[in-house]
Protein backbone atom coordinates (compact mmCIF):
# COMPACT_ATOMS: atom_id res chain seq x y z
CA UNK A 1 0.00 0.00 0.00
CA UNK A 2 1.19 3.50 -1.01
CA UNK A 3 2.10 5.96 1.77
CA UNK A 4 1.86 9.58 0.78
CA UNK A 5 3.67 12.16 2.56
CA UNK A 6 1.84 15.83 3.60
CA UNK A 7 3.95 18.78 3.96
CA UNK A 8 2.02 21.70 5.10
CA UNK A 9 2.19 24.85 7.16
CA UNK A 10 -0.36 23.30 9.72
CA UNK A 11 -0.76 26.64 11.36
CA UNK A 12 -2.57 28.20 8.63
CA UNK A 13 -3.27 25.33 6.30
CA UNK A 14 -4.50 22.31 9.10
CA UNK A 15 -7.87 22.39 8.13
CA UNK A 16 -6.92 22.45 4.18
CA UNK A 17 -4.61 19.61 5.08
CA UNK A 18 -6.45 17.35 7.02
CA UNK A 19 -8.91 17.64 4.07
CA UNK A 20 -6.61 16.39 1.94
CA UNK A 21 -5.28 13.89 4.34
CA UNK A 22 -8.50 12.15 4.60
CA UNK A 23 -9.54 12.33 1.01
CA UNK A 24 -6.29 10.12 0.71
CA UNK A 25 -7.08 7.96 2.93
CA UNK A 26 -10.38 7.06 1.89
CA UNK A 27 -8.80 6.29 -1.53
CA UNK A 28 -7.57 3.26 0.26
CA UNK A 29 -3.83 5.46 0.58
CA UNK A 30 -1.69 5.92 3.98
CA UNK A 31 -0.26 9.02 4.99
CA UNK A 32 2.20 11.14 7.22
CA UNK A 33 1.81 14.42 8.20
CA UNK A 34 4.81 16.72 8.16
CA UNK A 35 3.82 19.90 9.75
CA UNK A 36 6.23 22.86 8.70
CA UNK A 37 4.93 25.53 10.53
CA UNK A 38 6.80 27.93 12.47
CA UNK A 39 4.98 30.25 14.67
CA UNK A 40 1.41 29.23 15.32
CA UNK A 41 0.31 25.54 16.85
CA UNK A 42 -1.57 23.14 14.30
CA UNK A 43 -5.33 23.95 13.86
CA UNK A 44 -7.42 21.36 13.43
CA UNK A 45 -4.98 18.56 13.16
CA UNK A 46 -2.30 16.82 14.84
CA UNK A 47 1.14 15.99 12.68
CA UNK A 48 2.79 12.46 12.42
CA UNK A 49 5.90 14.59 12.38
CA UNK A 50 5.55 18.04 14.25
CA UNK A 51 7.79 21.12 13.83
CA UNK A 52 9.87 20.50 16.56
CA UNK A 53 11.22 17.68 14.14
CA UNK A 54 11.57 19.60 11.54
CA UNK A 55 13.26 22.19 13.37
CA UNK A 56 15.75 19.53 15.72
CA UNK A 57 16.58 17.72 11.83
CA UNK A 58 18.06 21.15 10.72
CA UNK A 59 20.12 21.64 13.56
CA UNK A 60 18.42 23.64 15.59
CA UNK A 61 15.26 24.49 17.73
CA UNK A 62 11.70 25.65 17.15
CA UNK A 63 12.23 28.93 19.97
CA UNK A 64 15.15 29.78 18.49
CA UNK A 65 14.21 29.84 14.67
CA UNK A 66 11.17 31.52 15.73
CA UNK A 67 13.50 34.64 17.15
CA UNK A 68 15.40 34.45 13.74
CA UNK A 69 15.07 38.09 13.23
CA UNK A 70 13.24 37.56 10.04
CA UNK A 71 10.85 35.07 8.65
CA UNK A 72 13.17 34.81 5.50
CA UNK A 73 15.89 33.16 7.71
CA UNK A 74 13.95 31.20 10.02
CA UNK A 75 12.12 29.24 6.80
CA UNK A 76 15.74 28.82 5.31
CA UNK A 77 16.52 26.99 8.27
CA UNK A 78 13.12 24.97 8.37
CA UNK A 79 13.03 23.90 5.01
CA UNK A 80 16.53 22.17 5.36
CA UNK A 81 14.68 20.10 8.23
CA UNK A 82 11.89 19.28 5.58
CA UNK A 83 14.43 18.64 3.00
CA UNK A 84 16.36 15.82 5.40
CA UNK A 85 13.45 13.91 6.63
CA UNK A 86 11.64 13.62 3.46
CA UNK A 87 14.87 12.37 1.85
CA UNK A 88 15.42 9.87 4.76
CA UNK A 89 11.50 8.52 4.32
CA UNK A 90 12.05 8.13 0.70
CA UNK A 91 15.41 6.18 0.74
CA UNK A 92 13.95 4.13 3.18
CA UNK A 93 11.03 2.98 1.25
CA UNK A 94 8.02 4.90 4.05
CA UNK A 95 6.85 7.07 1.76
CA UNK A 96 5.88 6.76 -2.29
CA UNK A 97 4.73 10.24 -2.63
CA UNK A 98 4.72 13.80 -1.40
CA UNK A 99 2.27 16.29 -1.46
CA UNK A 100 1.99 20.27 -0.50
CA UNK A 101 -1.22 22.68 -0.30
CA UNK A 102 0.25 25.87 0.82
CA UNK A 103 1.06 29.32 -0.51
CA UNK A 104 4.27 31.01 -1.41
CA UNK A 105 6.33 30.01 2.23
CA UNK A 106 4.26 26.87 2.58
CA UNK A 107 5.08 26.05 -1.48
CA UNK A 108 8.46 26.71 -1.40
CA UNK A 109 9.30 24.52 1.98
CA UNK A 110 7.90 21.44 0.03
CA UNK A 111 9.41 22.29 -2.78
CA UNK A 112 13.05 21.79 -0.56
CA UNK A 113 12.21 18.48 -0.16
CA UNK A 114 10.64 17.53 -3.87
CA UNK A 115 13.51 19.53 -5.48
CA UNK A 116 16.15 17.11 -3.81
CA UNK A 117 14.12 13.71 -4.11
CA UNK A 118 14.87 11.24 -7.02
CA UNK A 119 13.50 11.38 -10.57
CA UNK A 120 10.48 9.31 -11.08
CA UNK A 121 9.54 9.51 -7.18
CA UNK A 122 5.26 11.25 -7.42
CA UNK A 123 5.60 14.99 -6.27
CA UNK A 124 2.66 17.39 -6.65
CA UNK A 125 2.72 21.12 -5.11
CA UNK A 126 -1.14 23.16 -4.99
CA UNK A 127 -1.01 26.51 -4.53
CA UNK A 128 -2.19 29.72 -5.83
CA UNK A 129 1.61 31.16 -7.03
CA UNK A 130 1.39 28.27 -9.42
CA UNK A 131 0.05 29.65 -12.17
CA UNK A 132 0.45 30.48 -15.51
CA UNK A 133 1.64 34.33 -13.56
CA UNK A 134 4.44 33.05 -11.68
CA UNK A 135 7.79 31.49 -12.76
CA UNK A 136 7.87 27.92 -11.88
CA UNK A 137 11.61 27.65 -11.16
CA UNK A 138 11.56 28.06 -7.74
CA UNK A 139 9.00 25.31 -7.46
CA UNK A 140 10.35 22.95 -9.87
CA UNK A 141 14.10 23.17 -10.58
CA UNK A 142 14.79 20.36 -12.29
CA UNK A 143 12.86 17.95 -10.79
CA UNK A 144 9.68 15.96 -12.07
CA UNK A 145 7.13 17.90 -9.84
CA UNK A 146 3.45 18.51 -10.88
CA UNK A 147 2.39 21.88 -10.00
CA UNK A 148 -1.44 22.58 -9.77
CA UNK A 149 -2.99 25.54 -9.57
CA UNK A 150 -5.55 25.68 -6.45
CA UNK A 151 -7.20 28.72 -8.53
CA UNK A 152 -8.29 30.17 -4.54
CA UNK A 153 -6.29 30.81 -1.54
CA UNK A 154 -5.77 27.47 0.82
CA UNK A 155 -8.01 29.08 3.35
CA UNK A 156 -10.89 27.39 3.75
CA UNK A 157 -12.47 24.43 2.40
CA UNK A 158 -15.64 25.40 -0.20
CA UNK A 159 -17.11 23.77 -3.58
CA UNK A 160 -13.89 25.54 -5.33
CA UNK A 161 -11.09 24.14 -3.07
CA UNK A 162 -12.48 21.08 -2.50
CA UNK A 163 -12.57 20.45 -5.96
CA UNK A 164 -9.09 20.68 -6.70
CA UNK A 165 -8.11 18.91 -3.98
CA UNK A 166 -10.01 16.30 -4.41
CA UNK A 167 -7.89 15.91 -8.03
CA UNK A 168 -5.13 16.17 -5.89
CA UNK A 169 -5.63 13.48 -3.73
CA UNK A 170 -6.98 11.75 -6.49
CA UNK A 171 -3.30 12.33 -8.71
CA UNK A 172 -1.13 11.47 -5.91
CA UNK A 173 -2.47 8.52 -4.55
CA UNK A 174 -2.21 7.38 -8.40
CA UNK A 175 1.21 8.42 -8.59
CA UNK A 176 2.17 6.91 -5.20
CA UNK A 177 0.39 3.21 -5.74
CA UNK A 178 1.89 3.19 -9.32
CA UNK A 179 5.48 4.01 -7.38
CA UNK A 180 5.25 1.68 -4.77
CA UNK A 181 3.77 -1.51 -6.95
CA UNK A 182 6.56 -1.00 -9.75
CA UNK A 183 9.84 -2.48 -9.58
CA UNK A 184 13.12 -0.44 -9.30
CA UNK A 185 14.12 -0.29 -13.13
CA UNK A 186 17.22 -1.23 -14.33
CA UNK A 187 18.79 -0.09 -17.57
CA UNK A 188 19.31 -2.46 -19.85
CA UNK A 189 20.88 -0.57 -22.26
CA UNK A 190 23.45 1.92 -22.11
CA UNK A 191 22.20 5.60 -22.70
CA UNK A 192 23.44 8.78 -24.34
CA UNK A 193 22.18 12.05 -23.52
CA UNK A 194 21.58 14.78 -25.96
CA UNK A 195 20.64 18.63 -26.28
CA UNK A 196 18.76 19.90 -28.73
CA UNK A 197 16.42 23.38 -29.19
CA UNK A 198 14.27 23.67 -31.58
CA UNK A 199 17.33 25.05 -33.61
CA UNK A 200 18.77 21.96 -33.48
CA UNK A 201 15.69 19.39 -33.85
CA UNK A 202 16.57 18.24 -37.48
CA UNK A 203 19.67 16.57 -36.99
CA UNK A 204 18.56 15.00 -33.43
CA UNK A 205 15.71 13.59 -34.69
CA UNK A 206 17.90 12.28 -37.59
CA UNK A 207 20.69 10.49 -35.51
CA UNK A 208 17.89 9.04 -32.54
CA UNK A 209 16.72 5.91 -34.79
CA UNK A 210 20.80 4.89 -35.64
CA UNK A 211 21.74 5.26 -31.74
CA UNK A 212 19.08 3.42 -30.77
CA UNK A 213 19.41 0.39 -33.90
CA UNK A 214 22.99 0.47 -31.78
CA UNK A 215 21.49 -0.24 -28.56
CA UNK A 216 21.60 2.71 -26.89
CA UNK A 217 19.19 4.58 -25.05
CA UNK A 218 19.01 8.34 -26.71
CA UNK A 219 17.89 10.42 -24.01
CA UNK A 220 16.85 14.49 -25.47
CA UNK A 221 17.24 17.35 -23.20
CA UNK A 222 15.81 20.55 -24.11
CA UNK A 223 18.85 23.29 -24.09
CA UNK A 224 16.91 26.04 -22.02
CA UNK A 225 18.51 26.49 -19.01
CA UNK A 226 16.92 23.80 -17.19
CA UNK A 227 17.40 21.06 -19.78
CA UNK A 228 21.52 21.33 -19.46
CA UNK A 229 21.29 21.27 -15.49
CA UNK A 230 19.06 18.29 -15.27
CA UNK A 231 21.80 16.33 -17.68
CA UNK A 232 24.14 17.14 -16.06
CA UNK A 233 22.90 16.06 -12.79
CA UNK A 234 21.67 12.78 -13.93
CA UNK A 235 25.33 11.97 -15.00
CA UNK A 236 26.57 12.74 -12.02
CA UNK A 237 24.56 9.95 -10.38
CA UNK A 238 25.72 7.08 -13.27
CA UNK A 239 22.41 6.97 -15.34
CA UNK A 240 24.64 8.30 -18.89
CA UNK A 241 27.39 6.29 -20.66
CA UNK A 242 28.18 8.83 -22.99
CA UNK A 243 27.03 13.02 -23.89
CA UNK A 244 26.35 14.69 -27.20
CA UNK A 245 26.10 17.74 -26.25
CA UNK A 246 24.75 19.82 -29.56
CA UNK A 247 23.35 22.73 -28.57
CA UNK A 248 24.73 24.91 -26.45
CA UNK A 249 22.49 27.96 -26.10
CA UNK A 250 23.61 27.31 -22.43
CA UNK A 251 26.75 28.34 -22.10
CA UNK A 252 25.99 31.52 -24.06
CA UNK A 253 23.24 32.46 -21.94
CA UNK A 254 25.76 31.72 -19.14
CA UNK A 255 28.04 34.47 -20.66
CA UNK A 256 25.26 36.91 -22.36
CA UNK A 257 21.96 36.37 -20.43
CA UNK A 258 18.31 35.27 -21.60
CA UNK A 259 16.23 32.76 -20.80
CA UNK A 260 18.50 29.87 -21.47
CA UNK A 261 21.15 30.33 -19.51
CA UNK A 262 23.11 27.52 -17.74
CA UNK A 263 24.95 29.23 -15.29
CA UNK A 264 28.84 29.16 -14.63
CA UNK A 265 28.32 25.61 -13.82
CA UNK A 266 27.39 24.00 -16.99
CA UNK A 267 30.11 21.28 -18.09
CA UNK A 268 31.17 20.85 -14.63
CA UNK A 269 29.96 17.25 -14.98
CA UNK A 270 32.72 16.46 -17.22
CA UNK A 271 35.30 16.97 -14.84
CA UNK A 272 33.38 15.21 -12.24
CA UNK A 273 31.85 11.93 -14.33
CA UNK A 274 34.39 10.22 -16.07
CA UNK A 275 32.07 10.19 -19.50
CA UNK A 276 33.05 9.73 -23.09
CA UNK A 277 31.65 13.29 -24.71
CA UNK A 278 31.05 14.67 -28.18
CA UNK A 279 30.38 18.77 -28.39
CA UNK A 280 29.28 20.17 -31.10
CA UNK A 281 29.55 24.12 -31.60
CA UNK A 282 25.95 24.43 -31.71
CA UNK A 283 23.63 27.68 -31.06
CA UNK A 284 26.89 29.40 -29.19
CA UNK A 285 25.92 32.33 -31.05
CA UNK A 286 22.63 33.73 -29.57
CA UNK A 287 20.78 34.22 -26.48
CA UNK A 288 16.97 33.91 -26.00
CA UNK A 289 14.51 36.66 -24.35
CA UNK A 290 10.26 36.60 -24.69
CA UNK A 291 8.60 38.58 -27.06
CA UNK A 292 10.07 41.35 -29.55
CA UNK A 293 8.56 43.72 -26.55
CA UNK A 294 10.26 42.07 -23.76
CA UNK A 295 13.76 41.91 -25.26
CA UNK A 296 16.11 44.48 -22.64
CA UNK A 297 17.19 48.13 -23.74
CA UNK A 298 20.48 46.88 -23.66
CA UNK A 299 19.96 44.15 -26.33
CA UNK A 300 18.61 46.70 -28.66
CA UNK A 301 19.74 47.48 -31.75
CA UNK A 302 21.39 44.04 -31.89
CA UNK A 303 20.77 41.52 -35.12
CA UNK A 304 17.57 39.50 -33.87
CA UNK A 305 15.60 36.28 -34.97
CA UNK A 306 11.39 36.27 -34.67
CA UNK A 307 11.39 32.65 -33.22
CA UNK A 308 7.70 32.17 -32.73
CA UNK A 309 5.45 35.24 -30.51
CA UNK A 310 6.87 34.31 -27.54
CA UNK A 311 10.58 34.04 -28.26
CA UNK A 312 13.43 36.27 -29.96
CA UNK A 313 16.56 35.03 -30.57
CA UNK A 314 19.63 38.10 -30.36
CA UNK A 315 22.87 37.86 -31.51
CA UNK A 316 26.04 37.91 -29.24
CA UNK A 317 28.39 40.39 -29.97
CA UNK A 318 32.26 39.24 -31.07
CA UNK A 319 33.43 39.87 -27.51
CA UNK A 320 30.68 37.57 -25.69
CA UNK A 321 30.91 34.77 -28.48
CA UNK A 322 34.72 34.59 -27.74
CA UNK A 323 34.03 34.83 -24.19
CA UNK A 324 31.14 32.11 -24.73
CA UNK A 325 34.44 30.41 -26.87
CA UNK A 326 36.70 30.35 -23.46
CA UNK A 327 34.48 29.39 -21.16
CA UNK A 328 34.04 26.28 -23.26
CA UNK A 329 37.98 25.66 -24.07
CA UNK A 330 38.53 25.88 -20.01
CA UNK A 331 35.34 23.58 -19.01
CA UNK A 332 36.40 21.21 -21.44
CA UNK A 333 39.98 21.19 -20.68
CA UNK A 334 38.84 19.90 -17.11
CA UNK A 335 36.91 16.66 -18.49
CA UNK A 336 38.00 13.48 -17.46
CA UNK A 337 36.46 11.35 -20.19
CA UNK A 338 37.61 11.12 -23.74
CA UNK A 339 36.41 14.28 -25.57
CA UNK A 340 35.67 14.92 -29.41
CA UNK A 341 34.91 18.86 -30.23
CA UNK A 342 33.10 19.50 -33.73
CA UNK A 343 32.55 22.48 -35.66
CA UNK A 344 30.31 23.52 -38.46
CA UNK A 345 32.18 25.67 -40.44
CA UNK A 346 28.69 26.73 -42.24
CA UNK A 347 27.43 28.16 -39.14
CA UNK A 348 25.52 26.78 -36.12
CA UNK A 349 22.34 28.21 -35.44
CA UNK A 350 19.33 28.43 -37.88
CA UNK A 351 20.29 31.96 -38.80
CA UNK A 352 23.75 31.42 -38.72
CA UNK A 353 24.34 30.34 -42.12
CA UNK A 354 25.19 32.72 -44.98
CA UNK A 355 22.42 35.11 -45.83
CA UNK A 356 21.52 34.89 -42.89
CA UNK A 357 20.81 37.53 -39.82
CA UNK A 358 23.55 36.35 -37.54
CA UNK A 359 26.33 35.20 -40.13
CA UNK A 360 29.47 36.79 -39.28
CA UNK A 361 32.07 34.50 -40.58
CA UNK A 362 34.80 36.63 -38.68
CA UNK A 363 34.00 35.77 -35.04
CA UNK A 364 33.26 32.20 -36.08
CA UNK A 365 36.45 31.96 -37.53
CA UNK A 366 37.72 33.50 -34.20
CA UNK A 367 35.65 31.30 -32.13
CA UNK A 368 37.22 28.24 -33.38
CA UNK A 369 40.57 29.70 -33.15
CA UNK A 370 40.32 30.07 -29.09
CA UNK A 371 39.03 26.55 -29.36
CA UNK A 372 41.66 25.52 -31.77
CA UNK A 373 44.53 26.79 -30.52
CA UNK A 374 42.77 26.01 -26.53
CA UNK A 375 42.06 23.13 -25.80
CA UNK A 376 44.50 21.06 -24.30
CA UNK A 377 46.42 18.03 -25.98
CA UNK A 378 44.62 14.59 -25.82
CA UNK A 379 41.10 16.67 -27.07
CA UNK A 380 40.14 15.81 -30.54
CA UNK A 381 39.29 18.88 -32.66
CA UNK A 382 37.60 18.49 -35.82
CA UNK A 383 35.86 21.03 -38.23
CA UNK A 384 33.71 19.52 -41.03
CA UNK A 385 31.91 21.05 -43.36
CA UNK A 386 28.22 21.86 -44.08
CA UNK A 387 26.10 23.94 -41.75
CA UNK A 388 24.66 22.44 -38.58
CA UNK A 389 21.41 20.86 -39.78
CA UNK A 390 22.44 19.56 -43.31
CA UNK A 391 22.23 15.66 -43.42
CA UNK A 392 25.82 15.16 -43.97
CA UNK A 393 27.16 17.07 -40.50
CA UNK A 394 24.47 15.32 -38.52
CA UNK A 395 26.16 11.86 -40.21
CA UNK A 396 29.51 13.19 -39.64
CA UNK A 397 28.95 13.94 -35.58
CA UNK A 398 27.08 10.48 -35.51
CA UNK A 399 29.56 8.33 -37.20
CA UNK A 400 32.66 10.55 -34.74
CA UNK A 401 30.02 9.79 -31.72
CA UNK A 402 29.91 6.13 -32.57
CA UNK A 403 33.85 5.81 -32.80
CA UNK A 404 34.05 7.64 -29.58
CA UNK A 405 31.82 5.58 -27.50
CA UNK A 406 33.00 2.48 -28.97
CA UNK A 407 36.88 3.03 -28.44
CA UNK A 408 35.62 4.67 -24.53
CA UNK A 409 34.15 1.53 -23.78
CA UNK A 410 36.15 -1.17 -25.49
Amino acid sequence: MATVLLIGTLDTKGPETAYLRDQIQALGGETLVLDSGILGEPNGITADIDRRAVAQAAGSDLETLRQAGTRGKAVEEMLKGVRKLALELAANSKIHGVVSLGGAEGAVLAAAAMKVLPMGFPKLIVSPIASGQRRFGPLVGTRDTLVMHSIVDILGLNPISCAVYDNAAAAIYGMAQRYAERQPQRRARRAIAATMLGNTTKPLLRMRPHFEAQGYDFVIFHANGVGGIAMEELMLVGYFDGVLDYTLSEVAGAVAGGYHNGGKTRLDALAQAALPAVVVLGCLDFVVFGARHEVPEAYQGRPTYYHNPEFTLVRLTHAEQLEAAHFLTEKLNRARGAVTVIAPLGGGSVMDIEGGAFWQPETNQAVRDVLKNGLKRGIRYLELAGHINEDSFADAVQAEAFTLFGEFYA
